[in-house]
């Protein structure tokens, strides 16, 4: 489903998206989804040095989850981050048995054509060298090279988690907290990369989990949902864009994730007693018309 980028774009927020999907023969218009309010960018900064204390006092009890089947995983950094960024997540990675391994540059420039590349050689390699399927883990980022990654390579992903990724943001027309900084290096990405929002390409061809919080505070939390299927979750968190990867909730998702049987792959269910830290999680397609069936009676109203 191609996307009619020469059409005039304004600065609207994400419930102002169409209603309805137009015909197959139609271009897709999406206008354009904006960055976060100020408050929740400011709340989710604030909320960064709790949920550090958090996960220094969880830390025993993580080392206490279940051990994986040592199958290999990729870890990807969000944009200006390292390896460095990602070490508590493939700490503990490491802990539960796994094969991890890391970006490998620092810091991730965003999605040049020679990033893309090497992560793909990368991928390649891993899988050739094990043998095994590669799980993939992108933060921000590091999520849509993730997708990205695994729609062209397939047969060598056994799953792709996705930690606060703006998967249907498209980089050059869509707002974040961060704007100011990537419409300046731009014209450095790969020109074909974030033209599409992710549902515009269909279903990802592997099982795939997003992660998001609505406290994110860099993309809209919106813009992080998946079309939700049989092989595809959205899992809602209390976390800030920034400590998401060290936020314990999170940890626990992706310890649960990973320990699946490759051929036995089933959604996220959290224990009784920790389900208030998950609220219910809306799919992509619910999420968009419900709220623009909301935005389209607000202004019947006016």
């Amino acid at each position: 489903m191609a996307i009619d980028d020469d059409l005039p774009l304004e600065d609207l927020p994400l419930e102002d998206l169409p209603l309805h999907d137009p015909p197959p023969d139609e271009p897709l218009v999406l206008r354009m989804i904006r960055a976060p309010e100020p408050w929740i960018q400011m709340a989710g900064m604030m909320q960064v040095p709790y949920e550090m204390s958090a996960y220094l006092a969880s830390i025993p009890l993580l080392s206490t989850l279940p051990r994986g089947d040592g199958h290999p995983v990729l870890v990807m950094p969000g944009f200006m981050g390292g390896d460095m960024s990602t070490l508590p997540l493939r700490y503990h990675l490491y802990l539960w048995g796994y094969d991890v391994r890391g970006f490998g540059e620092a810091p991730n420039p965003g999605p040049t054509r020679s990033v893309l590349d090497r992560m793909s050689h990368r991928l390649e390699s891993i899988n050739d060298h094990t043998g095994e399927k590669v799980s993939l883990v992108g933060w921000s980022a590091g999520a849509l090279y993730a997708r990205h990654m695994a729609r062209r390579h397939p047969e060598r992903v056994r799953q792709v988690i996705t930690l606060a990724g703006g998967l249907q943001h498209r980089i050059r027309q869509d707002g974040s907290s961060i704007s100011f900084i990537t419409r300046f290096i731009q014209r450095t990405f790969d020109p074909d990369f974030g033209v599409q929002p992710d549902f515009a390409a269909g279903s990802l061809p592997v099982p795939s989990t997003s992660i998001y919080s609505r406290l994110d505070g860099v993309v809209r939390w919106e813009s992080c949902l998946d079309v939700v299927d049989d092989t595809h979750e959205n899992i809602e968190v209390y976390a800030s864009h920034v400590g998401v990867g060290v936020n314990p909730s999170v940890l626990f998702v992706v310890a649960d994730r990973l320990a699946q049987p490759e051929q036995g792959w089933r959604p996220f269910f959290p224990p009784p007693w920790m389900r208030w830290l998950y609220p219910t999680a809306p799919s992509w397609d619910t999420a968009r018309r419900t709220r623009t069936r909301r935005s389209a009676t607000a202004t019947s109203v006016r």
